[in-house]
């Protein structure tokens, strides 16, 4: 399997590099817009890799970022797992009812 955390924690980390953003600063930023983080708790979550898609997502927000390229992991992917990564669109047609009285 691969390192999924490892992955997110690097553009995270490159995002930030990118931008000239400190943990300490994204601390601030992330404060500023109404989470309640420490900097070490920052340090922790990126250094884990372990963080939740909202924290992510919180992240990019406050930096500025408004696009990540992953190409390099989705090519990477591709030749290892592409069975995993298989997904079918439904073919069922949804009819849905009014339920007004």
């Amino acid at each position: 399997m691969l390192d999924w955390n490892n992955k997110v924690k690097r553009i995270l980390k490159s995002e930030l590099v990118k931008r000239g953003v400190s943990t300490e600063d994204l601390t601030v930023l992330l404060n500023e817009n109404g989470c309640s983080e420490t900097k070490s708790s920052v340090d922790s979550k990126i250094s884990r890799g372990t963080f939740s898609a909202s924290f992510f997502m919180q992240c990019l927000f406050v930096i500025g970022c408004t696009k990540i390229e992953i190409e390099e992991y989705r090519s990477n992917l591709m030749s290892t797992e592409r069975s995993n990564l298989m997904v079918a669109e439904s073919t069922v047609d949804y009819n849905t009812t009014n339920h007004e009285n």
